[in-house]
């Protein structure tokens, strides 16, 4: 068997069998590098020519990322599709699309919803004028259907078909919401010493309101305790939708970043999560994505607030792609960020853990 196919096996099986204790650990001698895919928008006007060529060109952003960077884990950061513009049955197939690159190559990950991930199909005003509807082709082994796929039917198809996948639906009490659970990063010499905790939240939008809930709230306040009960562990949370406090930050003069040319479009409302992280001093930042047009990171009380950066060719605005790039290393912890470009290049290099 060809060595590229025996590392990925091996791949598989050691990832299998972390994810059944919810945790990964660093590598000997290196640090570990996170690579954060924000605002795919697979599938986005997917009846025009247009449309599919996005989404090839996304691959591109994301093969090259991980070929530079090489990273041992991925986070998907929401609007992986653009369900609002679906139109087959099954929306998993453009899900399953955009996971790929990452699978191709071996690296385990997991997801969490946007906006527009289980979005209901908008009809195109167009498509009503004089032209009429067009030849609508689902050639993507699905029947044409407008009646959108759930957020629980994504997760579950992600979770059942991937070994890789790190995600899970969360607990049931915080439906709709569905994208909530913690990961733990643990020391290279021992598995049960934890070196940082991964939070990972769905705030809302497409099929309910853009927003944390209370109950997810309370859930974070109560696994936290559990698991991190004198916040000795250093936390790193992440969901897609920024909340309210990112506007006030926005301005700051201590911000790092490359591009800042809109405003913040938050969550509808806050629901006491901003309040419950800043009581803690083991939460080191919080990353969304949702903003195309921002990238920067911002202090915030004894934290940092960070944008991604826009990778996929779907959604709005023509600035140029890339990623936020995270890494951590474990004695002592420090925690590092910066972005990389389409164009290989690099830059806002920050630290996040001081």
């Amino acid at each position: 068997m060809p060595r590229h196919l025996i590392f990925s096996y091996l791949s598989l099986i050691i990832a299998a069998a972390a994810m059944r204790e919810g945790n990964f650990r660093m590598r000997e001698g290196a640090p570990f590098k996170i690579a954060l895919f924000a605002d795919l928008h697979f599938g986005e006007d997917a009846w025009t020519e247009w449309g599919p060529i996005q989404d090839f060109n996304s691959m591109g952003v994301m093969s090259i990322v991980l070929d530079d960077e090489q990273p041992d884990f991925v986070v998907y950061l929401g609007d992986v599709i653009t369900a609002n513009n679906i139109m087959i049955a099954n929306a998993s197939l453009y899900w399953d699309q955009a996971l790929s690159p990452t699978r191709a190559r071996g690296i385990p990950w997991s997801t969490i919803f946007g906006n527009h991930d289980d979005a209901p199909f908008e009809w195109p005003l167009d498509w009503f004028s004089q032209a009429g509807i067009p030849q609508l082709s689902c050639a993507r082994g699905s029947d044409c259907s407008f009646r959108g796929t759930t957020r629980l039917e994504l997760m579950r198809n992600e979770i059942e078909r991937n070994s890789l996948s790190f995600s899970t639906d969360g607990p049931r009490n915080l439906w709709p919401s569905v994208s909530n659970y913690v990961l733990k990063l643990s020391s290279t010499s021992n598995a049960r010493d934890p070196v940082a905790l991964m939070y990972f939240l769905d705030s809302g939008g497409g099929s309910y309101p853009e927003i944390i809930s209370n109950a997810q709230v309370k859930w974070f306040q109560e696994k936290s305790r559990e698991i991190n009960p004198h916040s000795r562990v250093p936390e790193i949370i992440f969901w897609h939708i920024p909340s309210k406090a990112y506007e006030k930050v926005a301005i700051g003069v201590q911000c790092v970043g490359s591009i800042f040319w809109e405003s913040v479009a938050a969550q509808e409302a806050e629901m006491g999560m901003m309040k419950a992280l800043e009581k803690r001093d083991s939460v080191k930042a919080v990353f969304v994505g949702h903003n195309h047009g921002l990238d920067w990171c911002c202090p915030h009380r004894k934290m940092w607030l960070c944008f991604a950066r826009h990778t996929g060719y779907g959604g709005y605005g023509n600035w140029a792609r890339g990623a936020r790039v995270l890494e951590i290393k474990q004695q002592p912890f420090s925690l590092r960020s910066w972005i990389r470009m389409e164009d290989g290049s690099t830059h806002s290099e920050v630290i996040l853990s001081s």
